[in-house]
């Protein structure tokens, strides 16, 4: 939102691709669809795209708590890392500098990750309600379904920029429910847990 601000020409969540945002120079785009882009805090999305990148990265790699064994929570877990370095590659390669390897970038993102969150709904450990199973998968079908109607330009009136946010957020707010969710569940935890003087005295007695 901060760099949406920034626009002289407003920027419109319907009109303009989440990569606008990031581009390096101001000019006519015409593919997928005509529109002017002209980010001048390009630099801060790019950046936020590298952070976020790491992080979700970091996230996977340390949740190992959220995740059954087996194969397809491992796959899952690869593939949503996938994902991280995807978001990674996008923000140090616009759109507009190096494209091929911003769309690489997308479609570990769109593609891989969404895949992704579809197994993890599968690969969630056993004491994971079944309601947050399912809903995961649910996010991840809807979002490759999103992503299979973007590539073939059919935005069902949500527009170009609308229906490539159907495809990428739903792993984002799945990611962000996770992670708040697991903060709680962890100060909960800390909150119940006995200070370790009087669990030492405990012991001792």
């Amino acid at each position: 939102m901060v760099v949406e601000a920034a626009w002289s020409r407003p920027y419109s969540w319907a009109r303009n691709n989440i990569s606008d945002l990031g581009n390096a120079h101001c000019a006519m785009q015409s593919e997928p669809e005509p529109r002017y882009i002209c980010s001048p805090e390009h630099g801060l999305m790019n950046a936020s795209f590298v952070v976020l990148g790491a992080l979700l990265v970091v996230g996977v790699v340390l949740a190992g708590a959220l995740w059954r064994r087996g194969a397809t929570a491992i796959v899952a877990r690869c593939f949503l890392a996938c994902a991280g370095v995807g978001f990674v590659l996008a923000g140090l390669a616009p759109a507009d500098v190096h494209e091929n390897q911003h769309v690489l970038g997308a479609l570990l993102i769109m593609a891989m990750g969404n895949i992704g969150l579809v197994l993890a709904g599968v690969g969630l450990a056993d004491d994971e309600p079944a309601l947050l199973r399912w809903v995961t998968s649910l996010l991840g079908a809807t979002a490759i379904a999103s992503f299979g109607l973007f590539l073939s330009h059919r935005y069902l009136g949500l527009g170009m920029g609308g229906m490539e946010r159907a495809a990428a957020f739903p792993l984002l707010a799945w990611a962000l429910f996770i992670g708040v969710r697991g903060l709680i569940r962890q100060g909960i935890r800390m909150q119940d847990a006995p200070p370790r003087r009087h669990a030492a005295q405990v012991t001792r007695g």
